[in-house]
């Protein structure tokens, strides 16, 4: 057993249950399951009867499907579920299992489920036996291909199976590996689908039976898929003879693999045809009744499970086409920032979701980084997540502050008739001093690696997901700050890089930290590497990534300078400044007057937004000259100027230039046609 994994959940005080010996003596293995955590123990005679070594099952019962083949583990799963829901004690079942050197044996199990006071399930306790020789014998073989008769079992199951299948591959899969099918006595299968009037061979039954030139053929050829395709009627070939006779032009290619019957049957679907299906036998000749008109339900019931899945297929490629079309078709060249994004789709095709990065160049040094995720797997959120993405770029392109820009995303998103919503997270990074304001909408915290490897997750206060925060009347988005020094790394994720089966976001923020720390330092193999690892593991969301690393390279040069346009009644962009004007101040190495510095811009920008009727401009660069001085301007657009005078012993007012005064080494004001400049300048180190 996995200590690490038991000690992290909680199980109960005898798990697991110790079996009586017994069972052992009888060739019976136990399993104790606690429905709770999720975690199943098997004793070594259970692993015995699935060809498992202890060192190969880690507790967990997703591991067995190593043994059990797809369509008997849909049908042992909905077993138990219905048990489970039913409020039934107890259940059993007989299924086949596949041994390690691959031959199929029969397995009987049976469980008895635990309930709490309130009739929840919570265990299942239960024995596994190797059932292969009971089910040998004649009298027990007629009775379970009687109650399977009863039960007409082998279109249920097949149909079970088939509800889980979302691709035409996922059809035929389905079909190869039936248990129903091999009961029926079926070799193999072939199939093919209308495309432009002719039929495509989609499977093409056993190795060597594909005859060249049969990948397409038109639905007036002698071939059986053809006829049954023209005739929408079930063909039954019921010799080789027959099938000769028939089929002059096929039959010689086929004459070879033994072929003694066959069965053709057209998938109909909405009262059209759309393809049709081929079982051919090696040790079988003729069909009962009973067996044409099974053959002819399972036929249907794969034609509507046909459709589904082609449906499916055309509105997934219509979604990835459509979301790969409102991605950024490059990532744009940003001044002292290295950039690496990766969009990886859900495996398998199965489904196409809402998740989207963008990188947003901004005047002054900046740049916005956005990652985001809208709810849903279709077409609609793919559309939405577009939408999303080009309102969120205008915004932050007019000048906004990041809450600002989050805020009216929310309003847009809410106005926009969908039902919908978006978790998102705006990164706003000045470059130049290495402050990153950080808004996130319900999305996942980001993570920071540092120059030397190691890795942290920075706590972001958030707001609302983007949609519910406008219909709650609650779009305060708090920013949060981030310095990002010099060869630091933001990583910004949806959260499919952290979904982990079975286990808690903490657990997969666990995992890509330890991952991000121990992996590689080149920032595009970096990512390259992240999206292998879901792939690893089988993840089935979407996943988006975007590293924004601060260069080295990029530092402040004498004469360099910073600007931020703070409105009035926009203290959102008041606070902005003060960010701005502390991390320049320490980049610029005068670390020990940014108290002063920052206080004195305060007063100024405050004056400037209390005495005039416009917003102002805040700009920080440094002089140079004999000595290094770091001047900070205020403008508006008031041609009045400012004088100091005595507030009095009581006046809450009056100090502000008084106090710029003290603080500064010179301070003056300028007029500037439409305005003016109010000024002050603060002696520096020299740079080292």
């Amino acid at each position: 057993m996995d200590d690490r994994v038991a000690g992290a959940l909680s199980l109960p005080d005898d798990w697991p249950a110790h079996p009586d010996l017994s069972l052992a003596l009888n060739r019976m293995g136990s399993f104790d399951w606690d429905l709770d955590s999720g975690l199943m123990h098997m004793d070594q005679a259970a692993l015995d009867v699935f060809d498992l070594r202890a060192d190969e099952y880690d507790n967990k019962p997703a591991t067995l499907g190593i043994r059990v083949p797809p369509d008997e583990g849909v049908r042992l799963d909905a077993m138990v579920t219905e048990a489970l829901k039913s409020g039934l004690t107890n259940y059993g079942a007989y299924f086949r299992t596949m041994r390690r050197d691959g031959t199929l044996q029969w397995t009987h199990t049976q469980g008895f489920v635990r309930r709490d006071a309130n009739g929840r399930p919570h265990r299942i306790i239960g024995i596994v036996r190797d059932a292969t020789q009971e089910l040998a014998d004649s009298t027990a073989r007629r009775d379970l291909d009687a109650e399977r008769r009863r039960r007409t079992s082998l279109v249920e199951a097949t149909t079970a199976a088939l509800a889980h299948a979302r691709t035409v591959k996922d059809v035929i899969d389905v079909l190869k590996n039936s248990q129903g099918l091999a009961h029926l006595g079926a070799t193999s299968l072939v199939m093919g689908l209308i495309e432009a009037g002719r039929i495509h061979l989609v499977a093409d039954g056993p190795e060597g039976a594909f005859v060249p030139g049969t990948r397409y053929t038109r639905t007036d050829e002698q071939y059986p898929m053809s006829e049954v395709v023209r005739t929408l009627g079930p063909r039954f070939i019921e010799s080789a003879e027959d099938f000769a006779d028939s089929y002059p032009v096929l039959w010689p290619h086929i004459s070879h693999l033994g072929i003694t019957s066959a069965a053709y049957l057209p998938l109909i679907a909405q009262a059209r045809p759309i393809g049709a299906l081929g079982l051919l036998y090696s040790d079988k000749n003729g069909f009962t009744g009973d067996e044409r008109n099974l053959l002819v339900a399972l036929g249907s019931s794969i034609a509507q499970s046909l459709q589904r899945a082609m449906l499916y297929e055309q509105e997934h490629d219509l979604a990835e086409g459509l979301q790969q079309a409102m991605l950024p078709r490059r990532v744009p060249e940003v001044p002292g920032a290295q950039i690496a994004v990766r969009y990886r789709s859900a495996r398998l095709g199965r489904d196409i979701g809402g998740d989207w990065y963008d990188v947003i160049p901004l005047p002054g040094g900046r740049v916005g980084t956005v990652i985001g995720d809208v709810q849903g797997h279709d077409t609609h959120a793919a559309a939405v997540m577009g939408q999303l993405r080009i309102v969120l770029r205008a915004y932050a392109a007019e000048g906004h502050s990041p809450a600002t820009v989050m805020a009216r995303a929310s309003v847009f998103l809410h106005e926009l008739d969908t039902d919908r919503f978006a978790t998102c997270t705006y990164a706003e990074a000045d470059l130049t001093t290495g402050v990153v304001q950080v808004v996130r909408a319900g999305h996942v915290d980001p993570l920071v690696r540092d120059a030397d490897g190691s890795c942290h997750k920075v706590l972001v206060e958030g707001g609302l997901p983007l949609g519910l925060s406008a219909e709650f009347g609650r779009l305060e988005y708090p920013v949060s700050t981030v310095e990002l020094d010099p060869g630091q790394t933001m990583v910004l994720f949806t959260d499919g890089l952290v979904e982990l089966p079975g286990a808690d976001l903490d657990e997969g923020m666990q995992l890509l930290t330890a991952m991000i720390r121990n992996g590689p330092q080149d920032l595009q193999r970096l990512a390259d590497r992240l999206c292998e690892s879901v792939d690893e593991r089988g993840g089935e969301d979407d996943v988006a990534v975007l590293l924004l690393r601060r260069k080295a390279a990029h530092a402040p040069q004498p004469g360099g300078r910073l600007q931020q346009h703070v409105g009035q009644n926009d203290p959102e962009a008041l606070s902005s400044a003060r960010h701005m004007i502390r991390a320049a101040v320490r980049a610029w190495g005068a670390k020990e007057r940014a108290d002063e510095v920052e206080l004195a811009a305060d007063e100024l920008t405050t004056n400037a937004l209390m005495h005039t009727d416009g917003g102002a401009i805040v700009t920080i660069r440094v002089l140079t000259g004999p000595e290094r001085r770091l001047r900070v301007d205020v403008e508006d657009r008031s041609s009045a100027l400012p004088r100091r005078r005595d507030a009095g012993e009581s006046g809450v007012s009056g100090r502000g230039l008084m106090l710029v005064d003290r603080l500064a080494d010179a301070w003056g004001v300028e007029s500037r046609g439409t305005g003016k400049c109010v000024w002050c300048e603060f002696v520096i180190p020299p740079r080292d």
